[in-house]
């Protein structure tokens, strides 16, 4: 089970911290994901991780957003500065059983967090 949150409006410009914490046992052998899903638009990747290998960002967050995980407190963050009006979204964590990779495929993921949204104003 995931529980995501800390969404809120924000100017453009600004930063905002998402975190997600899981449930289970076997945390670290999950890939864990955000997603976000603007209004008429199909839900994409943002970012993520799995244990052992660097986090993979979509292009239009490189350098503005920071993925970490922390194993011991089995949650994800999502660091975003310099937030755009385009950032907004209600962004969702996703899990799924790989220590190896993670995928930028919606379809590929068990688990999903409720969402938390997010709203950049101009």
């Amino acid at each position: 089970q995931l529980q995501a949150f800390g969404g809120g409006l924000v100017q453009a410009g600004g930063s905002l911290r998402l975190s997600c914490v899981a449930s289970g046992r076997t945390f670290s052998n999950y890939a864990l994901t955000w997603f976000r899903q603007s209004p008429g638009k199909e839900r994409e990747f943002v970012a993520g991780a799995t244990n052992y290998f660097s986090a993979d960002y979509a292009d239009s967050v490189k350098g503005r957003f920071t993925f970490s995980r922390d194993n011991a407190k089995k949650a994800v963050y999502l660091q975003m500065n310099s937030l755009k009006p385009e950032d907004t979204a209600v962004y969702y964590c996703a899990a799924r059983w790989d220590i190896y990779s993670i995928s930028r495929e919606k379809k590929e993921y068990d688990y999903w967090g409720q969402g938390t949204e997010v709203t950049v104003s101009s």
